[in-house]
């Protein structure tokens, strides 16, 4: 992930919409790729950006089981929506991906999606958690993913502190968010309302630091401060949804056999979108290609979803054939196994698995079903 040095800032710094602007400009003459949330097909994704002016300024995305909608806040805030379809992971982790390349001559070329510095605009403390998952998943072990090792190297991130949590967000039920936690260069909490819109702003790292007194922002006022922590506070109170994480895996593990996974699976279409939008879902499968000369062989590496039939396919075929066992696999990975195996959670509660679930299944009842299953079944 490079060298940076991080530092948790204790000064707060002041941005106007102009500034914020000019820290877009100061990347890019870095070197930076910018990338940030734009509008398209009705949603908000993430893209290469070259101004302020391509945010969504002034949206809004109302959320729901199965439902996304974006809609006019009223105001000019740059980030008052939460999150859309796409995550982060899709530029740490490419969907589709050239692995390696071998000629009929018997010349191998191994590849690693290439090197580039990019700036991730706008990232949520929940999407900044998931960043730290991958982190643990694809660098911490025995075997370093290269793919995903060179696109991290060279990652300026600007986090932005979520004052307004989705319908669908529980963040802070697992404590990550809606304030962003460690791994930022630069953090800011959007103020906007009665005639004022700015920003504060806290570094994360030197670069940040740096980058912060290169646009020549100022230090923030104990009022603009206030008037930042009165936002993030009120944020507190305004979620709806939230996952009892306490015993949540020993939970999962005493009732594998749950009816509830046998009503789940029976709304399930197995589409995969759950694990699709994901910010930290790694499944992917690799396919073997050739040019039509064969003179050339390639290997490609592709997002899979344990959802899928032929994922866990061996010999005489699949392990996990019904949906039932495929949602089962999916939940107790994500809240349980998981933590196993990397010693966090799976899921840092963004909620995307909820919005773009076709038929609504929410993760937070399906496990809070089985907490209630349970607590009837031992007091019948």
């Amino acid at each position: 992930m490079g060298a940076k040095e991080e530092r948790a800032g204790t000064d707060h710094y002041f941005l106007d919409p102009q500034q914020f602007d000019e820290l877009i400009a100061a990347l890019r003459k870095l070197g930076y790729s910018v990338i940030g949330p734009v509008v398209r097909d009705g949603a908000i994704l993430y893209d290469e950006i070259e101004s302020a002016s391509q945010l969504p300024v002034g949206l809004r995305d109302r959320q729901g089981p199965g439902y996304y909608r974006l809609e006019e806040r009223g105001d000019k805030a740059f980030f008052g929506f939460v999150v859309g379809p796409h995550s982060w992971k899709k530029f740490l982790y490419p969907p589709r991906v050239k692995l390696l390349t071998v000629s009929r001559k018997g010349e191998v070329t191994a590849h690693n999606g290439g090197e580039r510095k990019m700036a991730f605009i706008g990232v949520r403390g929940c999407e900044l958690a998931a960043i730290s998952v991958l982190d643990k998943v694809l660098l911490g072990g025995p075997y370093v993913d290269p793919v995903y090792s060179t696109k991290r190297k060279h990652v300026f991130i600007v986090a932005v502190n979520c004052t307004e949590p989705g319908e669908n967000c529980f963040c802070l039920s697992i404590g990550t968010g809606p304030e962003a936690g460690p791994g930022y260069d630069i953090s800011l909490t959007e103020v906007v309302g009665d005639g004022i819109h700015y920003f504060v702003a806290r570094a994360g790292s030197s670069e940040g630091e740096n980058l912060l007194e290169r646009i020549g922002a100022r230090k923030a006022t104990g009022q603009e401060i206030s008037e930042a922590s009165v936002r993030m506070e009120k944020s507190h109170t305004l979620f709806r949804k939230s996952l009892d994480t306490v015993g949540l895996k020993e939970l999962l593990y005493r009732n594998l056999e749950s009816p509830v996974y046998t009503e789940v699976a029976e709304r399930c279409l197995a589409c995969a979108n759950c694990t699709l939008v994901c910010p930290t879902c790694f499944c992917t499968t690799v396919e073997e290609v050739t040019d039509l000369s064969g003179e050339v062989a390639e290997r490609w590496r592709r997002w899979d979803s344990c959802f899928n039939a032929d994922f866990s396919y061996i010999h005489g075929g699949s392990i996990r054939s019904s949906r039932l066992s495929r949602y089962r696999q999916w939940l107790t990975h994500k809240l349980g196994t998981w933590i196993d195996q990397f010693g966090v959670l799976g899921c840092v509660g963004c909620g995307r698995c909820i919005t773009w679930c076709p038929v609504g299944i929410d993760i937070t009842e399906e496990a809070a079903k089985i907490r209630r299953r349970e607590v009837e079944v031992s007091t019948a």
